[in-house]
């Protein structure tokens, strides 16, 4: 079943992936286009700023999950609705909060941030973008932590994808039909209460036996504060630089860095998908067959940073002569920039690539062991970042972030591998001495050829040309470096092949799947 799971996970989370990635490209453009760089810059504004209510889900989402990977390997459903009735009390409670500070924020952000929009557009544009995730959070938080340690990450991918599908869609016919940024924004609102109807069906289908008036188990999520840290550390990271850029700068400056970060984002989204449809399966392990959990870490390990490292690397390349074409016909900024895909580059590589150091340590539930360490992480990056960005602009907000990975990361990979795995740190960093002389030796063989792409048509083949060939350099160099675990590679595979082959029934999984 976790064979068949990961693949499902992998499968439609890319699907999924690829799909919004499509469709989302055509939304700023048109923005652009319609109402202008700042327009633009402004929704971003929004959206980020926004993003920081999710921090009262944070904690208790990952406490919750982590505490319910063992009764879920177990098949325990009294321990696991015991904790599902302490994280729905949490979210109820909390969902309140939410709502109010959705209502607050609206009020108050239109005379805090300057935008050539009226008060009462920018107002209705905070509460659509931030209502829908408050409803979201209120009624399915509780069921969406038990779908992830379950391991059925495909089934909030493919709602999402579905979701991601309509919303774009009928955005782009709005903003082409000339509608307000109002009704366009709306979209996204009615979308997210169809979601919830959705997954309400899906789970009183599939899970009748959910008892949410049990006793509730407290103690299990007892360090949700902790987690809380460590989720705040990342949403800094992901929001940060453009809540920043919002005070110091303008709304002009604030599209420019969102733009990059769009293309930059698709690593991140990838990331996130990949490291949620695997986790479980090594969280399952980690309290079970430790030898084997080793040798799946190691694995796991080293595809992944390969993986990173390649797939920067190709964006790396290609940002630019995307940027080019994409904001071909908007005169009222200038998108060109020589230097940032570089700093862009650097900070998500210091980023994504330490997520295997990350998982252990969620895994294992050192949340409080090292909430000190993300509290400095996100001192430096903030502190560095405003003294930064008044220095250097635009590129200051990246260089604080990349001042504080350089700590952080460094850090997550001496804690896990001498606390958790207790084994030398050099085997990470091995792996990232050896990905980061591979990135530098592709990138410089790759800009010596000049390729030339002048259209989208070109790009995309481009693309496809560029990974074809990068993607097997880093994976076949690092398998040269790796032993532990290899033998492990067949039977996944074999377990796969399995779970698909024709006749085979889904009944003999155990449960609806």
């Amino acid at each position: 079943m976790i064979a068949k799971r990961s693949f499902l996970n992998v499968s439609v989370g890319l699907l999924s992936q690829l799909i919004t990635i499509a469709l989302s490209f055509f939304i700023p453009r048109l923005v652009m286009l319609h109402y202008g760089s700042e327009a633009n810059g402004l929704i971003a504004s929004i959206t980020q700023i926004i993003a920081y209510l999710s921090l009262l889900e944070a904690g208790v989402g990952a406490a919750s999950i982590q505490a319910l990977y063992r009764p879920v390997g177990e098949n325990d459903r009294s321990k696991i609705n015991d904790i599902l009735a302490a994280t729905s009390i949490y979210y109820k409670k909390t969902g309140l909060y939410y709502f109010a500070a959705v209502i607050l924020l609206a009020v108050v952000y239109p005379f805090v941030i300057k935008s050539g929009f009226d008060a009462l557009t920018v107002m209705a544009v905070v509460a659509l973008s931030g209502l829908g995730g408050a409803v979201n959070y209120y009624f399915q938080g509780k069921f969406r932590v038990l779908l992830i340690a379950e391991g059925k990450n495909y089934i909030e991918s493919s709602v999402v994808m579905v979701a991601n599908i309509v919303n774009n869609v009928v955005r782009i016919l709005l903003l082409l039909g000339g509608f307000n940024i109002i009704a366009v924004q709306s979209v996204y609102f009615i979308v997210v209460l169809l979601q919830i109807i959705v997954y309400r069906v899906y789970i009183k289908r599939n899970y009748k036996w959910i008892d949410l008036n049990r006793k509730p188990d407290f103690d299990a999520i007892s360090q949700k504060n902790s987690a809380l840290i460590h989720e705040l550390s990342y949403l800094i990271f992901k929001n940060t630089d453009v809540l920043v850029l919002t005070v110091f700068t303008n709304l002009k400056v604030v599209s420019i860095y969102v733009m990059y970060n769009l293309i930059f984002n698709i690593v991140d989204n990838v990331v996130v998908m990949i490291n949620g449809s695997l986790k479980f399966a090594l969280g399952q392990s980690y309290f079970g067959n430790r030898t084997k959990f080793m040798k799946m870490f190691n694995l796991y390990e080293t595809y992944y940073i390969a993986f990173i490292f390649g797939m920067i690397s190709i964006v790396t390349i290609l940002i630019l002569p995307f940027m080019r074409m994409y904001t071909a016909g908007i005169h009222d900024n200038n998108y060109i920039d020589y230097f940032l895909p570089i700093l862009f580059a650097i900070a998500k590589l210091l980023m994504n690539a330490r997520a295997p150091s990350d998982t252990v340590i969620e895994i294992a539930g050192h949340f409080k062991n090292t909430q000190g360490r993300s509290i400095l992480e996100s001192v430096i990056n903030l502190v560095c970042s405003i003294v930064f960005v008044l220095l250097f602009g635009i590129y200051g907000v990246v260089l604080g972030t990349i001042a504080a990975l350089l700590y952080r990361t460094t850090d997550m990979i001496l804690y896990s591998n001498k606390r958790l795995l207790e084994r030398s740190s050099w085997v990470t960093i091995k792996k990232w001495q050896l990905n980061i002389v591979l990135f530098v030796a592709v990138d410089l063989l790759v800009r010596s050829i000049h390729l030339q792409i002048h259209s989208f048509l070109s790009l995309v083949l481009s693309g496809m040309l560029l990974s074809a060939v990068i993607f097997p350099i880093f994976f076949i160099v690092n398998s040269l470096f790796v032993k532990e675990g290899m033998e492990l590679l067949p039977e996944v595979g074999r377990k796969i092949a399995g779970r698909f082959r024709p006749g085979k029934k889904a009944a003999a999984e155990g449960g609806p799947q």
